[in-house]
C-alpha cells in the first residue's frame, strides 16, 4: 500500500487506469501495448507486469473486478474504474509533467488519451503544459544568466534548446490535433 505521503500513482499505473474505459479485461489491456501501437511506442510491458500492476490498483481501489463466466471457456475478470480510479486519472490527465524527462512517455500518453477526447481537452492539456514548460525555460534561463562556470553553462545551455524545442513541439501539437 502506498502511505500518504506517497499516494500518487507512477506513470504506467495511470495509462493502466487510462485502458479501463467502461467494463475491459486485462489481456484486452495488453494488446494495446504492442510496438505497432501508439502505447507499445512508449512502453514495453509484459502480460506479468500488466497483471501485477492490475492486481495492485484493484487492491489500492482504483480498480474494481467481478466475474463474467464464458460458457465452457474459463470466466473472465472484468475490469472497471472506481470512483477513486476515475477520479485520480482525470486529474492526472489535466496536470502538466513537472520534468522535461518526462515529455516522452508520460506526456505522450496523457495526449494519447486525451485525443479520444476531443480537441478542446487536447488544447487543455497542451495550453497547461506549455505554461508549465515556459515556466522550466525561465528557470533555466535566469540560472543561466547568474553563471559564470563554463561547464555549468553548457549544461544549461543544453537545457534551454530542449526546452525549446519542446516549445517548438508543443505548437506542433496543437496544429497537427486540431
Amino acid at each position: 500500500m502506498r502511505s500518504a505521503t506517497t499516494s500518487q500513482l507512477a506513470a504506467l499505473e495511470y495509462v493502466i487506469l487510462g485502458l479501463v474505459h467502461g467494463p475491459t479485461y486485462a489481456y484486452e489491456m495488453f494488446q494495446h501495448f504492442s510496438q505497432d501501437l501508439p502505447l507499445g511506442m512508449l512502453w514495453h510491458l509484459k502480460q506479468s507486469h500488466l497483471y501485477a500492476l492490475l492486481s495492485q490498483l484493484e487492491r489500492e481501489g482504483y480498480v474494481a473486478a467481478s466475474v463474467a463466466s464464458q460458457g465452457t471457456r474459463p470466466p473472465r475478470r472484468i475490469l472497471r474504474l472506481t470512483d477513486q480510479g476515475y477520479t485520480a486519472l482525470e486529474r492526472w490527465l489535466t496536470t502538466p509533467v513537472k520534468h522535461g524527462r518526462d515529455m516522452r512517455q508520460e506526456f505522450l500518453a496523457k495526449l494519447y488519451f486525451t485525443a479520444q477526447r476531443g480537441s478542446e481537452v487536447v488544447r487543455a492539456l497542451v495550453a497547461v503544459q506549455a505554461t508549465a514548460t515556459r515556466r522550466w525555460r525561465d528557470e533555466v534561463q535566469a540560472q543561466l544568466d547568474a553563471s559564470t562556470q563554463p561547464y555549468r553553462r553548457l549544461v544549461l545551455l543544453y537545457r534551454l534548446g530542449q526546452i525549446d524545442a519542446t516549445l517548438t513541439w508543443l505548437e506542433e501539437c496543437t496544429a497537427i490535433i486540431y
